[in-house]
Order: C-alpha cells, then structure tokens, then sequence
C-alpha cells in the first residue's frame, strides 16, 4: 500500500469512528447509558456488533470518548475566550454563550455529558472529572479577576456564582425546546441576564467597598 492509499486509509477510519461516536452519543442520550447497548449502537450504524469493538473496546470506552468529547472541545474555545483581550464582563458572556450553543449542534453529546457520566467507572470519572473541573476554573477565573477589576460585585463568592451560572446553563439542555426562541438569542439572553447580575453598580452593596458592606 503507498502512502496515498494508507493516508486515505486512515482519513476513512477517522470517520467512520467519528460516526460510530455520533451514533453512540444519539443512543446514549436518548435511552440512558444503563437503557442502551452496543448492538443499539451497531443497529443504528447497520453494521454488526463484532465490527463495533475495532472502533471502541466497550461501551464504557464509548461513553468516555462521548463525554470526552464535546467538553474537550468547550475547552479549547473557552481558553481562547480566557487568552483574548475583551474586558470581564464580555469574556463571562462569551463563555456562557459558547456553554449553551452546542445543544444546537451536538445536542447528544450535552445531553450524555450531563446526564450520563455519573456511570463511568472510577478511572473514567476521574479523566473526565478533571475536564470539568478545568470549564469551573475557567469560569470562576474570569469571575474572581472581574471582582478584583471593579466590573462585578465585591460582594460575590466567585466559586459560589461560578456553580450557580453554570447549573442554570446546563438547566437549559432540559427546556430549551419548550420555548420559542432561537438557540442564539437564548444563548445571548441567559449570558446578558447573567452578567447583569454581577454588575457592579454605585448603591449596590458591595459595588464600592471590597469588603462588601457599610461602615460600622
């Protein structure tokens, strides 16, 4: 086989694989890590069980590499978001934006991040704990500097507004079809209401005095 052959060989498999995922993802969020099984998979695929383990190992191998996979790519782009030269205000917006966009997109791969990896075994847990650990820095990063900066509310806990923003973004992977908005201008709406709460203002409590309170 030359090289072109084995380059194109390659290219192949990758996406087959990315379809074997697609279709693990679909299955997953649809019916439950614990309701579906890699001959659900294999169906949907229209290929044989056996031919499902030379792409994944087994279905907890599968379930990893779906979670994995929409988080890692969350995380290139909110740490460009964190690198980029907007004030703090602008860079807490765009990181939640980019938190609820993907429902559109890869909408089964929010779904099984949220409601599925509670099931991975210890070792995978931890692999993609740490992931999610690393969006809570990210966030609660551009928290604690836009409070140190004056933009938002001397009077926050950056760690408490962090899990408080985030639970409300990821609330929405369980509603957002019930209204009839736009993913986009949810989006923009949920970052802008957000934001606006963290403001400092001048007679706000804690917009002026770092220590959050009055005079004694």
């Amino acid at each position: 086989m030359t090289g072109q052959e084995q380059g194109g060989a390659r290219r192949t498999r990758r996406k087959r694989r990315e379809e074997v995922l697609d279709a693990a993802a679909r299955v997953f969020a649809e019916r439950g890590y614990h309701g579906a099984s890699t001959q659900d998979i294999a169906d949907l695929l229209g290929m044989r069980q056996a031919s499902l383990y030379y792409y994944f190992r087994s279905k907890e191998e599968a379930l990893e590499e779906v979670c994995a996979r929409g988080t890692r790519g969350f995380i290139e782009r909110a740490e460009a978001i964190l690198a980029g030269d907007a004030d703090h205000p602008e860079k807490l917006r765009a990181l939640l934006r980019a938190q609820v966009l993907p429902m559109q997109g890869e909408p089964d791969y929010v779904r099984t991040f949220l409601n599925e990896r509670k099931w991975l075994p210890p070792t995978s847990r931890r692999r993609i704990g740490a992931l999610a650990r690393r969006i809570e820095e990210i966030f609660e990063t551009v928290i604690r500097d836009g409070i140190a900066s004056g933009s938002f509310r001397s009077d926050l806990d950056a760690r408490s507004v962090t899990f408080g923003l985030l639970g409300m973004m990821n609330s929405a992977v369980a509603w957002h079809r019930r209204v009839d908005v736009p993913l986009a201008r949810l989006a923009a709406d949920l970052a802008e209401l957000a934001v606006a709460g963290l403001m400092a203002r001048a007679g706000r409590p804690g917009a002026d005095d770092p220590g959050g309170g009055g005079s004694a």
